[in-house]
């Protein structure tokens, strides 16, 4: 799911990330469950229900590091800029294109004096300011705070190197925000549509305190709909926000979400008029492939099991790593197990997300030694025992708690088991938000994770992996790859051939050293009835926008 979402997430994404809001997989997403509106999505009430494979985990912007969290933004708050159906950059509380110095580093943003917020309050540069202040601040434990590096002095607020007041934003009135960078980032103007950079109103957050973002009296919106009701792992729901400055655009009155992780029972949800929208698991993409409303897409999240080197050091081997990476049967595993239109990958990027200077595909520059490669999976399994003086290893393997990741995970159990005897898998479910604050503690030593990505740059996946960053999660470091990630990030920026082939060549040496086992590129197959209309969804940040989505003739 992003988040994704990088060394800047989400999409999802941190994106460790899982399926968010109609994106369909095991968890697109209301429901009933006590709502009297349940099952009545008609053209006059404008309702539109949808199930989610799980909770929302924070609805904090500083907070949060996952897909969900991330989609919901998408509707509830607007940042300067969001994104079209395109995923070009258009404005949203800013009133047009920044003006930018000679240099590409100052930009100048004016605000819409007409955007406010649920409350009533205005919505002022000052609400950006402070909110990327309180990101960057050190004492709020932001893990996305990185997605702010390219903002002066951001890395050194971070660091409590410098106060947040240093920081390179500045309101220069109530409608006028400045920003200073550190480079001319050529992808900033989608990257300000990211849910990290969404505004906050100080005095409401300063109010709240801790509760801030927790529950639905607890969150302030300026974005199309507001978080109306928030029920923990049983549903939550949206509401038309009367104070958002677009309103007239917006045609849905109600969006209901129930959770629901069984997919079986999702699909009897859709099959009975209950929700709107249901992704399909497996077995059921046969039974309704010829269905009208069956739809299929691939996105550009990434599927991969994290390879934790410090919890068992067993792990921290290289050629043990390469064994477990090739023991596993990808292919058969995405026509079998998903059957979705996923694809098998051997690399951390996706493909069809972004072309070089050449026109090329990103990845046909990108070369990996994790294919499925069982005799060659023995062999480096066999240097890895003589290597390490021993012939048996017991690894924890981590996931969701949905119905369909243990069957997943049986998958890789069987596959690592059979090819490299002596190895055994404990499987290990957790809900969504325990599954995530178990991977930011290094609480684990090999789990199934995921990433969106949060713009349209290599780099929003292959800076997540420096070291000591906060989505690496597993300790993963190789100061060579450090040097062209920060080369990448800056000196390399106006080198555009030269940064492309860098960015290849460090994804390239990241697969070697084979921290993670690269699974799958996601795909969705997922049963819509035709009278949703306008559903947006996005290849990075949050993955849907349902601004002007609307019902028509049900």
């Amino acid at each position: 799911m992003k988040k994704k979402s990088t060394l800047f997430l989400a999409s999802l994404i941190a994106v460790s990330g899982f399926t968010a809001a109609c994106s369909g997989g095991n968890d697109d997403k209301k429901s009933d469950g006590g709502s009297d509106t349940a099952g009545k999505s008609g053209g006059d009430e404008q309702v539109l229900n949808l199930s989610s494979g799980s909770d929302i985990p924070s609805m904090d912007p500083s907070l949060a590091t996952d897909q969900v969290s991330f989609d919901v933004f998408n509707q509830t708050l607007e940042g300067l800029y969001t994104l079209d159906k395109d995923d070009k950059a258009v404005p949203g509380v800013a009133e047009g294109d920044p003006e930018k110095s000679e240099d590409g580093k100052t930009w100048t943003i004016k605000l819409r004096d007409d955007a406010k917020w649920s409350n009533g309050d205005p919505v002022t540069a000052n609400d950006f300011v402070y909110a990327w202040r309180r990101t960057l601040d050190p004492k709020t434990g932001a893990e996305y705070a990185y997605i702010m590096a390219d903002i002066k002095n951001a890395n050194d607020v971070n660091a409590g190197k410098k106060k947040p007041e240093e920081l390179g934003v500045k309101a220069v009135d109530d409608h006028t925000l400045e920003i200073q960078l550190e480079t001319a980032v050529p992808y900033f103007q989608e990257l300000l549509a990211f849910g990290t950079f969404m505004p906050q109103n100080e005095k409401f957050v300063e109010e709240k305190g801790d509760k801030f973002g927790t529950t639905a009296e607890n969150t302030l919106a300026n974005g199309p709909f507001v978080l109306d009701t928030w029920e923990t792992e049983k549903k939550f729901s949206l509401k038309k926000n009367d104070e958002y400055w677009d309103k007239d655009k917006v045609k849905l009155k109600e969006v209901n979400y129930q959770i629901i992780k069984d997919t079986n029972t999702a699909l009897n949800l859709y099959t009975t008029g209950k929700t709107d929208s249901v992704g399909l698991s497996a077995e059921n993409v046969d039974k309704y492939k010829d269905d009208p409303n069956f739809q299929t897409e691939l996105d550009a999240s990434t599927y991969f099991v994290r390879i934790n080197q410090s919890k068992n050091k067993d792990l921290a081997n290289k050629n043990l790593r390469l064994a477990l990476a090739k023991s596993i049967d990808k292919e058969k595993y995405v026509d079998t197990l998903l059957n979705n239109g996923s694809v098998a990958v051997d690399t951390l990027m996706p493909k069809e997300f972004v072309k070089g200077p050449d026109g090329k595909d990103y990845i046909e520059g990108v070369k990996s030694p994790l294919n499925y490669d069982k005799e060659e999976a023995k062999d480096l399994y066999e240097k890895a025992k003589e290597e390490l003086g021993k012939d048996e290893f017991t690894f924890e393997y981590l996931t969701y708690d949905a119905d369909t990741s243990k069957k997943d995970a049986e998958y890789v159990k069987e596959q690592i088991e059979t090819n490299l005897p002596g190895v055994k898998l404990k499987i290990k479910q957790q809900p969504f938000k325990q599954k995530l604050a178990l991977e930011s503690k290094k609480d684990y030593e090999l789990s199934f994770a995921g990433w969106g990505p949060d713009y349209p740059d290599p780099m929003t996946f292959l800076d997540m992996f420096v070291t000591d960053g906060p989505h690496n999660q597993m300790d993963y470091s190789n100061d060579e790859y450090d040097k062209m990630i920060k080369d990448a990030k800056g000196p390399l920026l106006q080198e555009t051939e030269e940064r492309w082939k860098t960015l290849q060549d460090a994804e390239t040496m990241f697969l070697e050293d084979a921290p993670i086992i690269p699974m799958y590129q996601r795909g969705t197959s997922r049963m819509r009835q035709d009278y949703v209309k306008n559903l947006v969804t996005h290849k990075f940040a949050g993955d849907t926008t349902l601004k002007e989505t609307y019902i028509e003739g049900k």
